[in-house]
């Protein structure tokens, strides 16, 4: 453990939110579909690795941006989200252990569709801002910030208000609340369960869409790379408390600080591990997560 003067600290906090951001939409479909369907969807973090070879593709091909792709990524994983709910999970019996194997078999079978596609070779979007900073000064301080990152953590903060607005001004999305406290229920006042399911595993995948095309910009990927980021998704959303959806965002705030600072204040090495004994503790002493409630059986 080393001693960071504060301005350094700060500088390295403020990274650590913007990485929080991105954290944040990238799994707040992943606890959006728990909460309706209560089935953690391991497929999550191939989705997100998909989302990214084709953003990598679009801007390779034809040189758009992975911002921008989103304007198409986020309308097909809704479609192929909805569809694949629909046509293969809905036929699945509703064992939460027997729909989890199904979706690590899922998961399992893009990687092998993606390795085969693009291989095993390390890839990462290089725009022309890519190296590019902006100086913020802050009570005399000056903070130097990606404009990478600021654009991803922008690109998160739109895509999360849309998310809110859909849940909370919509007829879909007052029908998703009613299926995340009561299915039963919902059903007896004329709520269609299967069509909502279908619809909240479509956003649950644009949303991880628009996560994979920022997730381009920032990080390098290749066909396995799911098998860590699911790991860390997961973390983060028992943390936040599974089926929370501003639990996942302040658990992805408070992972993507403690990576940072871990990074700086100890080594690279090690800051991947904080966030799986945040999860330790968490699970010891509160296993709801933060803004999670106990399951109570009737």
């Amino acid at each position: 453990m080393t001693d960071l003067p504060p301005g350094v600290l700060l500088q390295v906090a403020l990274g650590g939110v913007l990485t929080g951001g991105v954290y944040a939409l990238m799994v707040s479909g992943l606890t959006l579909i728990f909460g309706v369907m209560r089935v953690i969807n391991i497929a999550h973090g191939a989705f997100l690795v998909l989302s990214a070879y084709l953003a990598y593709w679009l801007f390779t091909l034809v040189g758009l941006d992975p911002i921008l792709a989103i304007v198409l990524l986020a309308p097909l994983f809704f479609v192929l989200g909805a569809a694949l709910q629909r046509y293969v999970l809905a036929r699945v019996r509703q064992e939460p252990g027997l729909l989890v194997l199904v979706t690590f078999a899922l998961a399992i079978t893009l990687e092998g569709v993606m390795g085969a596609l693009w291989r095993t070779t390390g890839r990462t979007v290089r725009t022309a801002y890519a190296d590019d900073v902006v100086t913020m000064v802050l009570g005399g301080l000056a903070f130097r910030l990606p404009i990478v990152r600021l654009v991803g953590f922008g690109t998160a903060v739109v895509a999360l208000g849309l998310l809110y607005l859909v849940l909370s001004r919509s007829d879909l999305g007052r029908a998703v609340r009613a299926t995340m406290q009561n299915p039963d229920a919902a059903q007896l006042v004329g709520v269609n369960i299967a069509r909502v399911r279908a619809l909240t595993f479509g956003i649950g995948l644009a949303t991880v869409a628009a996560g994979g095309a920022v997730f381009s910009l920032i990080w390098t990927f290749n066909a396995a790379s799911h098998e860590a980021w699911i790991s860390r998704m997961l973390a983060i959303v028992v943390l936040g408390g599974m089926g929370s959806l501003p639990g996942a965002l302040l658990g992805a705030l408070i992972i993507g600080v403690a990576e940072a600072v871990a990074a700086v204040a100890m080594t690279t090495y090690l800051s991947p591990i904080v966030s799986y004994l945040i999860l330790f503790f968490i699970l010891i002493f509160r296993p709801q997560g933060l803004l999670g409630t106990r399951l109570r059986e009737a």
